[in-house]
């Protein structure tokens, strides 16, 4: 699909604030609210956006210690553990990479025994894994999920 300028300034403004509502943003950009209705619908269809979330403080949640976790898997085995990798509870991200590791992950746990219950009890356990290196993560000081959207 073929983003122009009016599309771009409509995704940047969903990005800062997904539940922002469609006349609101008609009024910033000047066009009308079912104009900008048929563009975001466009938009969804065509994969551009793939979700509206809300974003959760972990800690909130019980989830208080979160790492990144590098894996190396046997040779030929990387798609069935990513694939294995997103049904286990607590694993957030999962990450096909170049490198020292096969594969990068962050996951999330309630403390340092889920965590190493999670490390040691399930992902170890896993066909195919042959080591990992678990980094973990003293503190977020920046983390965004908005992407750049470039001018036109």
């Amino acid at each position: 699909m073929e983003l122009d300028e009016t599309d771009r300034q409509i995704l940047r403004i969903l990005q800062e604030n997904a539940r922002t509502t469609f006349s609101e943003i008609a009024r910033r950009i000047d066009m009308s609210s079912a104009t900008v209705h048929d563009r975001v619908g466009r938009l969804e269809d065509a994969g551009v956006i793939q979700g509206y979330h809300a974003k959760l403080d972990p800690k909130a949640i019980d989830l208080g210690i979160s790492a990144i976790v590098g894996l190396r898997v046997e040779q030929g085995r990387e798609q069935d553990t990513l694939e294995r990798l997103q049904e286990i509870e607590g694993v957030q991200e999962v990450h096909l990479t170049t490198g020292e590791w096969d594969v990068m992950a962050r996951v999330y746990a309630e403390d340092a025994d889920a965590l190493r219950e999670l490390m040691f009890d399930r992902i170890a356990q896993m066909d195919g894994f042959a080591r990992s290196q678990t980094m973990v993560i003293l503190g977020t000081p920046h983390e965004s999920e908005e992407l750049p959207i470039a001018a036109e």
